[in-house]
């Protein structure tokens, strides 16, 4: 499960449902997306238990239940995990591999830029800038207002997972000159 806000500001919650196949084999599906009035824990745990409710599943048999990392999650006392385990005891709280993933790659990612001294990023930006000038006197790419821009790497933000599109963005347009400078580097 985990929240977010829609384009117009309202909050979501998204559920998947993973599970045990009569042949045994662990499936996971898209469930549910349900509109919830706030991301408190006791919201979050009445409008699981209703969604589930409503289709006629068991929240007792629940044996697992996957989310991020923040306070109103697994929080000892008071996050969405304490609410299930008071009620049901079965129903353990996972970290998110996805989330766990994200926040060791955003951190691998800001050591690396935080260890980029000038001299790396204006190497960078001219490798970019030669890469640019080669392409466009051989006719691979046109001049125009706006276009041919050297730019820089985006970083990822550390749980927004929109920000991906920009920084993958960014990597693919200086794939290129990073691989110069890497070697240069070596």
């Amino acid at each position: 499960m985990d929240e977010a806000s829609d384009e117009s500001k309202k909050e979501q919650m998204a559920i998947v449902h993973r599970y045990v196949d009569k042949k045994g084999y662990i499936q996971e599906r898209f469930f549910d997306l349900v509109h919830v009035k706030d991301t408190s824990s006791s919201t979050l745990y009445s409008s699981i238990c209703e969604t589930l409710t409503s289709y006629e599943l068991v929240v007792e048999n629940l044996r697992g239940k996957g989310y991020d990392g923040s306070s109103n999650m697994h929080g000892e006392f008071k996050g969405l995990q304490a609410l299930f385990l008071k009620d049901y005891p079965c129903a353990y709280y996972i970290h998110c591999m996805a989330h766990r993933l994200q926040l060791a790659l955003v951190a691998a990612a800001r050591e690396l830029a935080s260890g980029a001294s000038y001299k790396r990023q204006d190497e960078l930006q001219a490798s970019k800038a030669a890469e640019i000038a080669e392409l466009l006197e051989s006719g691979e790419i046109n001049t125009g207002k706006g276009a041919n821009q050297i730019g820089t790497l985006k970083h990822a933000g550390d749980t927004r997972w929109s920000s991906h599109f920009t920084s993958i963005s960014s990597f693919i347009r200086m794939y290129n000159p990073l691989c110069t400078v890497l070697e240069n580097i070596k």
